[in-house]
């Protein structure tokens, strides 16, 4: 039986660069940082409040991807289309102007939504991320439907 999600993974250009915006920007604490053998480095991160949680940071490239699998992803990210996943907040609000305050790229200023106020940033390497405050109804099924439909 699965018990919870442990380790996700976003592919970054640079592993300094992304974990500086991390851990500087975001307030992550660094987790792992280690070479694993091949050239392969192992690099996560993750937000001090979900002390179970990893994002592992991936640059794709050899041995683990070919050179043309490499190249077409760095091309996604530069065309700035991969997301990164939606990060939970308290306050999105508050935590809109703290981020911006340090220099986070944010694509679209927070905005009510039927599942909560929301606002959108992108990471160094082209990734974008929903940060989202949840409204006290949005893991009711029942309820989300009747706000979108309505």
């Amino acid at each position: 039986m699965i018990t919870g999600f442990g380790i996700s993974s976003v592919f970054v250009r640079d592993y300094e660069e992304a974990k500086e915006f991390f851990v500087e920007k975001l307030g992550f604490e660094p987790r792992f940082d280690t070479e694993i053998g091949e050239g392969f480095r192992w690099v996560t991160v993750g937000p001090a409040a979900a002390p179970n949680f990893q994002l592992n940071l991936v640059v794709p490239q050899p041995p683990n991807y070919s050179e043309e699998d490499s190249a077409a992803i760095l091309g996604l990210l530069a065309k700035g289309t991969l997301s990164g996943g939606a990060w939970h907040t308290d306050d999105c609000r508050a935590t809109h102007r703290e981020y911006s305050a340090r220099g986070v790229e944010f694509l679209q200023e927070p905005q009510e939504r039927p599942y909560g106020v929301e606002a959108v940033f992108r990471d160094p390497s082209g990734n974008w991320y929903s940060l989202t405050q949840q409204s006290a109804d949005a893991m009711d099924p029942q309820a989300m439907e009747k706000k979108f439909a309505g």
